[in-house]
């Protein structure tokens, strides 16, 4: 079955075709030129340290630390 090129996500479509995204608008650009400006090709298929993640957002590793406390804090509330 063919897939309609509407239907294929951002990041997907300049992965599969060795693009760099130019929509510096969009919530996932960042300019890492070997994931084809894409945060989401960037982190897919690999697990980072907060090191890695601060260092692609430029953040400190207590900031994503800080982070991440506070998204596991709002999951256990919605959980519960």
């Amino acid at each position: 079955m063919n897939e309609s090129i509407s239907s294929k996500t951002c990041f997907n479509f300049h992965k599969e075709n060795n693009m760099l995204c130019k929509n510096k608008k969009c919530r996932y650009w960042h300019d890492i030129n070997e994931s084809q400006n894409c945060i989401v090709n960037k982190s897919n298929n690999k697990k980072h340290t907060l090191q890695e993640i601060g260092e692609i957002l430029n953040i400190t590793r207590m900031r994503v630390c800080q982070i991440e406390k506070q998204i596991l804090n709002k999951l256990k509330k919605k959980l519960s």
